[in-house]
């Protein structure tokens, strides 16, 4: 057990020997014995954090996100007319257009990025029957396209990004009118194939551990069906899916005279209390203060310091910044997020800061001078472009890193004012050299604020004066190049036996 000496600061020196926290050591070494009276504990015996070092190959992949290459995608899948889910059973429809002809259309292009590559990708279907629903009024052939960049851990983490690319008119059973869909959901679909391109050419300059799962479903508009399935294969065939980015309407509306839009950001909404809690776990997860901790947040969070580090506006770049929403969704709507959370998954959704209802789910038309109709004429390409830079720096982060650590436990058996943690090693173990961060935040803060850095040598167990009783702990994991991982928190299991596996413990 390792214990922390903080009266003399003789642990802290060993804490930061070899392996300094971003906002660096030397206050932790040099202030808080001088500090300590005055600060309060959770201040006085942790660093702050800074964001995570910029990697030069992810940069330089960032950097090769063509906002004309996204326009094109976008174009060319409005281009097939409809996208109707529906479609897909038609056979009177004009050569080229429909749901089935964008399905192989974004299949070939994944091929292309593949052969660039040097057939780096896997590109598969996953085509089934929908039976008769609300909104499918025959059974239905659905197909999901999917490509996989394995990373160098056969039994590593796996990250997915997805975008939907069927679309939908003011009549949800139209297989035939026009249904452009280039904000719902071509932006997505255009995010999802650009990471793919840009990130299969990083990768060639040497794998990284975790696996990349690049997606575009259908029948989301039907009702989430596509990535319904989906999830329920990557349950099935136990897929280490420890993160989804959903991208959904992430064109950053250009609507004339709305000066409420903002450019410069983008929501992430992520899940709480796991939608597969039992109302026993529900029950315990808020009882120990965890609803802000689940594995959704944690991605969301991971999203939001992937954009301090790349898009700060420090490099030249656009400044970009992520608006963290503490729900699942938006008020009314859903996602095909909602499908891998209800898998056990951690996924969260993207979405532009404000939606215009007269550009989505609307026929082509105007009524009194107001122009409806999802048109690629209301789609801000390089808005887009920095949706597509936020989710590439994210996965591509998460893949190089050493993997979470798992079954972060707080011992609670004495009245006391310090902490003892304990948590195991990433499963699989790292071949290269890491370290822990123990990291923590006052329990109102979005964002992990402060922590100490934990040789991997010493011991997965820690005994801290800070209390437990004021703030949130996490633990994760660190590479020589500062790849940090997911933050592991306390958790309640969620009922998903692959999410047990990956870290899901009871807290104590």
């Amino acid at each position: 057990m390792m214990r922390w000496s903080g009266a003399k600061g003789n642990r802290v020196t060993a804490l930061c020997a070899g392996v300094a926290l971003a906002a660096g050591c030397a206050v932790a070494q040099g202030t808080h014995a001088a500090t300590a009276e005055t600060k309060p504990d959770y201040e006085a015996y942790g660093a702050r954090l800074a964001p995570a070092p910029v990697d030069p190959v992810i940069a330089a992949a960032l950097r090769h996100i063509s906002a004309a290459r996204i326009e094109k995608t976008i174009t060319t899948l409005v281009g097939f007319g409809t996208r109707s889910t529906l479609s897909s059973m038609e056979t009177d429809l004009p050569p080229g257009q429909g749901v089935t002809a964008a399905a192989d259309w974004v299949y070939g292009q994944f091929e292309q990025i593949s052969k660039e590559c040097g057939g780096c990708l896997e590109v598969k279907r996953d085509t089934f029957v929908q039976p008769v629903s609300g909104r499918v009024a025959r059974p239905t052939t659905i197909t999901n396209v999917y490509a996989i960049l394995r990373g160098s851990e056969p039994k590593g983490s796996m990250f997915l990004v997805t975008g939907h690319y069927d679309s939908r008119n003011s009549e949800i059973m139209d297989d035939h009118g026009a249904a452009p869909g280039a904000n719902d959901d071509a932006s997505g679909v255009a995010v999802s194939l650009e990471c793919a391109r840009v990130l299969s050419q990083a990768s060639r300059k040497g794998h990284w551990p975790g696996t990349l799962v690049f997606v575009a479903v259908a029948g989301e508009e039907q009702g989430l069906y596509g990535s319904g399935h989906l999830a329920k294969l990557a349950s099935t065939e136990g897929w280490h899916l420890d993160g989804v980015l959903n991208n959904d309407i992430v064109g950053g509306n250009t609507t004339p005279g709305d000066t409420l839009q903002k450019k410069d950001r983008v929501r992430v909404f992520s899940e709480g209390v796991p939608a597969t809690a039992t109302p026993e776990q529900a029950r315990r997860i808020r009882a120990l203060g965890l609803v802000d901790d689940a594995p959704s947040r944690q991605l969301a969070r991971a999203m939001d310091e992937a954009a301090r580090t790349y898009l700060n506006g420090l490099h030249g770049e656009e400044r970009f910044s992520v608006f963290l929403v503490a729900r699942p969704d938006r008020y009314l709507r859903g996602g095909d997020h909602m499908s891998f959370n209800q898998q056990g998954f951690a996924a969260v959704r993207v979405t532009e800061w404000r939606e215009d209802f007269n550009h989505q789910h609307q026929n082509v038309r105007v009524d009194n001078g107001v122009q409806y109709g999802d048109l690629v004429k209301f789609v801000d390409f390089r808005y887009v472009a920095n949706v597509a830079r936020l989710n590439a720096a994210t996965l591509a982060t998460l893949a190089a890193s050493p993997g979470a650590p798992r079954e972060l436990k707080i011992y609670a058996k004495h009245l006391e004012n310090g902490t003892t943690l304990s948590w195991e090693a990433p499963d699989p173990a790292p071949t290269g050299a890491f370290h822990y961060e123990l990291v923590w935040r006052e329990t109102d803060a979005a964002q992990w604020q402060y922590g100490i850095s934990i040789p991997a040598s010493e011991a997965e167990s820690v005994t801290v004066p800070v209390s437990k009783d004021n703030v949130t702990f996490g633990v994760c994991t660190v590479d020589t190049a500062g790849h940090r991982s997911l933050v592991t928190t306390v958790q309640v299991p969620a009922g998903n036996p692959t999410a047990a596996k990956r870290g899901w413990e009871t807290a104590r």
